[in-house]
């Protein structure tokens, strides 16, 4: 019985460490990059590819893309859901934010943020334009100071 109990410790204590590291993921500020966007249809075929440097920098509270070195879109995360098994590497994060590009004008946007095999991809949906997304893969994506 005794060692029964110990396992079961063990076992509450070990669970509860990685949730506690998948939430702390959740509160910090993280940066992806990526060199190639793929446009996507409304059935998640492509139907363009460009290469262009993206940055992604993602907070509690503001998303900011800059894409070949020019902000292009920043803004206030209204919602969000976060659940990493294994942080940066796999698990799932969904934002809904309403995000401002260069010309000012707002668009709600939905960004998928998944890992799987240790590969983050982004997803991106815009509101007004259902049957477009686009898709961003990572080259890197890490926890910024």
């Amino acid at each position: 019985m005794n060692q029964y109990i110990k396992k079961t410790f063990l076992t509450i204590t070990l669970l509860a460490g990685l949730s506690a590291a998948s939430i702390a993921q959740c509160d910090k500020k993280v940066v992806l990059t990526s060199s190639k966007t793929d446009h996507l249809n409304a059935a998640g075929v492509v139907t363009r590819t460009v290469d262009e440097s993206a940055m992604v920098e993602i907070s509690k509270t503001r998303v900011d893309i800059t894409i070949n070195d020019n902000h292009e879109w920043g803004g206030t995360i209204n919602a969000d859901t976060c659940n990493w098994k294994v942080p940066y590497k796999e698990g799932k994060t969904v934002i809904k934010a309403l995000l401002t590009n260069n010309d000012g004008q707002d668009k709600n946007i939905t960004i998928t943020i998944e890992g799987k095999d240790g590969k983050v991809t982004l997803l991106f949906e815009m509101e007004s334009m259902p049957d477009n997304r686009i898709r961003v893969a990572s080259d890197k994506f890490e926890e910024k100071a």
